[in-house]
């Protein structure tokens, strides 16, 4: 059970870190701010380090972890394209990434709850994702 737990877990936050990695990309090329792009960059790269730590549990476990749900990776996609369509702005971006972020914190600490039984390495980079979430969010609000 632990390691069925620990395995589904890791799925989960790799999904998650393809998906903000794919959001912050998306959004770059619109931000006017350095300071928003330096914050974006930053997490970008942040994401990207646990990202490894987590490719390494993954091959550990022989599993290729898992891609972004490709109906919730449309729909982020589609709605960041109108809402930077209607209002390309540092603002635009900022509110975009505030609410990507926020539904990522959500969904992680669901799966938290959800796979009680798995490691707690995988626990640990879970909250570190989370963590850097939730850090995004507070460090974007001035350009809200």
């Amino acid at each position: 059970m632990i390691e069925q737990d620990t395995v589904k877990l890791l799925r989960e936050c790799d999904a998650g870190i393809k998906m903000g990695v794919t959001s912050i990309d998306e959004v770059l090329p619109h931000v006017r701010s350095k300071e928003l792009c330096e914050l974006l960059e930053k997490c970008k790269q942040e994401h990207e380090k646990l990202r490894q730590e987590l490719e390494v549990l993954l091959d550990k476990y022989k599993d290729e972890g898992k891609n972004p749900n490709p109906i919730a990776k449309s729909m982020s996609w589609m709605k960041t394209s109108v809402k930077l369509g209607l209002e390309d702005t540092d603002a635009t971006v900022a509110d975009l990434m505030t609410d990507g972020c926020n539904m990522g914190v959500k969904s992680l600490n669901r799966y938290l709850n959800q796979y009680k039984a798995a490691d707690e390495v995988s626990k640990d980079i879970t909250k570190r994702l989370i963590n850097l979430e939730e850090k995004l969010t507070i460090d974007i609000r001035k350009f809200l």
